[in-house]
């Protein structure tokens, strides 16, 4: 064994498990390892932004991509408690880094000093990130980190991925012990458990009596990288596939089969097969109350009377809303893999007894199409929601990385949005976190430096972390955001206007008492941060502000004016409890 300073042995550490990037804003909490650091930075680079939620956003959005975790690192206090946000957002879907939080010198614990939690335990901060991690470690000696620092590591990418906390006490960072670098971990996303024999010959019998079959795939199927398996498995049987914000481009959103989201935001096809299916074979999902209703029968699902397949490598996720016919934990790919290999040998399962159902999917499609499409062709001032969507489908080349923020924004593009490849729709859809898409574009560069990286943000989010600006200028990231700019916290407003009959109060942005609608002059904002700025605010100058920001290769931010009165049709419902739900825009809840 070798003596090391703790700072020197994680530094050593990160570098060993390959991680490239370590997210993080200095302080005098963390400054013992910053020097570590300084000695490894040919092999991983300390990357800065301007605030530490950006930093968790940025390692949430890296993971999202890779699909390989990366580290942040904050300081004592208020810099570690601004990593709560991005922590949730990380775990409520799924996306896995380290977040390295610093604390007070052991020698002073329990005694009160600067930026110690200590009312009910001492240096309690791991407490606080508790509930928003998969798991947190506190190592308070030198010889504690290699084995805190492998378990960490394992338990973040194991299974159910997750971010996980290592709360250090400075003193740490700079203490000698004679210790070892723990061996690297064995199981980055290797673990990946099948299904039992008995499960996939049920699954399969389920498919036999079935006439309505349809496949609802989530982030557990982007996360196994299962689109492959899943676009050739319905496919073969003709099965149309129903998919969440954080499952689009597994399979190809302009597939024949691929029927979108469904839910109050979704797509008619899907909330019309969803409820009128069958058997509802399920990869990876939670069916939370956005992706079903508000669990409202008939009208995005109609359990029980539809028979449920639930696979999951979270056991906590099967049954937490429906009960399924069959449960299954189980890796996705894994298991999809298993249900092509024995449906070789099942004559009795072919495409040719959904047939009759498949059509009636594509009346939906034509039906829906027929409702929506005119109106991406409308040549507006203010822009309609729809004719910029469209226009951003034309334009970004295939292998973009789009990246969302929370915001009505957002439910058009769940809506409409076709992702063509996984990984390629960052959304914050679990926790929805305003922030995410703004700042998670810049890790999404950084795992992606060859592809076009664009984030649509409202201009409320936007203005809660204009600092990106900075980042993008200091890195050369070519990242570019477009504001969706409405004048107003637009899904909140829009929820008053429906529910609250037009009363509406602290939604919009005014200046003073005048009532002239106000925002900053965002392209001017840009410019003044060393970035490109555009604004827009005529349809035909979208398309073209568009090319020139992906061609130029800087960052660039492009300042869309759209209209604030043209809401998404609502094919499902949502319910804010004790508030009634509203009935669809377009379609009718069905129960068999």
């Amino acid at each position: 064994m070798a003596k090391m300073k703790g700072g020197e042995l994680i530094a050593n550490y990160l570098v060993q498990e390959k991680m490239p990037y370590v997210f993080g804003i200095c302080g005098h909490g963390n400054v013992g390892i910053l020097d570590a650091l300084y000695d490894v930075r040919d092999k991983i680079q300390l990357i800065s932004p301007r605030h530490e939620q950006c930093a968790g956003h940025m390692a949430d959005a890296y993971f999202r991509v890779k699909h390989k975790p990366v580290a942040t690192l904050t300081s004592t206090g208020p810099g570690s408690a601004n990593m709560v946000m991005s922590l949730a957002t990380a775990l409520s879907d799924s996306s896995a880094f380290m977040a390295i939080t610093s604390n007070v010198p052991t020698s002073q614990h329990n005694r009160g000093p600067f930026q110690e939690l200590y009312a009910h335990n001492q240096a309690d901060f791991a407490q606080v990130l508790r509930p928003v991690v998969k798991r947190a470690f506190q190592p308070t000696r030198v010889d504690m980190l290699p084995l805190a620092l492998r378990q960490a590591m394992d338990t973040m990418v194991t299974g159910r991925p997750g971010p996980v906390n290592l709360d250090i006490p400075y003193n740490v960072y700079q203490e000698e012990a004679d210790v070892e670098l723990p061996q690297a971990s064995a199981l980055h996303c290797a673990h990946r458990p099948g299904a039992s024999d008995a499960d996939v010959a049920a699954t399969l019998n389920l498919l036999v009596a079935a006439r309505k079959p349809v496949l609802f795939i989530g982030h557990g199927a982007t996360l196994s990288e299962a689109g492959a398996e899943i676009t050739e498995f319905a496919q073969l049987l003709g099965i149309p596939v129903i998919t969440s914000p954080n499952g689009m481009g597994c399979i190809a959103g302009d597939h024949p089969l691929a029927l979108g989201f469904i839910g109050r935001n979704g797509a008619y096809p899907a909330n019309e097969a969803g409820r009128r299916a069958d058997l509802v074979i399920t990869l990876g999902t939670r069916f939370d109350d956005r992706s079903s209703s508000s669990w409202q029968d008939g009208y995005s699902w109609n359990f029980p009377k539809t028979q449920l397949v639930h696979v999951d490598i979270d056991p906590q996720e099967l049954g937490r809303n429906y009960v399924p016919t069959v449960g299954i934990i189980a890796d996705i790919q894994v298991f999809v893999r298993q249900l092509l290999t024995a449906l070789a040998a099942r004559a009795d399962i072919t495409a040719a007894a959904y047939a009759p159902w498949l059509g009636q999917v594509q009346g939906w499609q034509a039906e829906w199409e027929t409702f929506v499409r005119p109106h991406f062709g409308d040549s507006t001032n203010p822009l309609r929601p729809e004719f910029v969507v469209g226009t951003l489908q034309k334009v970004l080349p295939e292998d973009v990385i789009l990246c969302l923020d929370s915001g009505v924004h957002h439910n058009w593009f769940m809506q409409f949005w076709k992702a063509r490849r996984p990984q390629s729709m960052l959304n914050s859809w679990g926790y929805s976190s305003m922030g995410f898409g703004v700042c998670g574009v810049l890790g999404a560069q950084l795992a992606a430096p060859d592809r076009p990286c664009v984030a649509v943000v409202g201009d409320g989010g936007f203005t809660m972390a204009p600092y990106v600006l900075c980042t993008a200028v200091e890195y050369n990231l070519p990242v570019v955001w477009i504001v969706w700019n409405n004048f107003a916290w637009g899904a909140i407003r829009d929820l008053q206007y429906g529910l609250f009959n037009g009363r509406e109060i602290g939604t919009a942005f005014y200046k003073g008492q005048t009532g002239e609608r106000y925002n900053p002059d965002f392209a001017a904002w840009a410019r003044a941060c060393g970035a490109d700025g555009t604004t827009v605010t005529r349809p035909q100058d979208l398309a073209a502000a568009v090319e020139q920001a992906l061609k130029n290769r800087r960052p660039c931010l492009i300042d869309v004016h759209v209209d604030a009165d043209v809401r998404p049709p609502s094919t499902g419902t949502w319910q804010l409890p004790p508030i009634p739900y509203k009935e669809p825009v377009f379609g009718k809840p069905w129960v068999a």
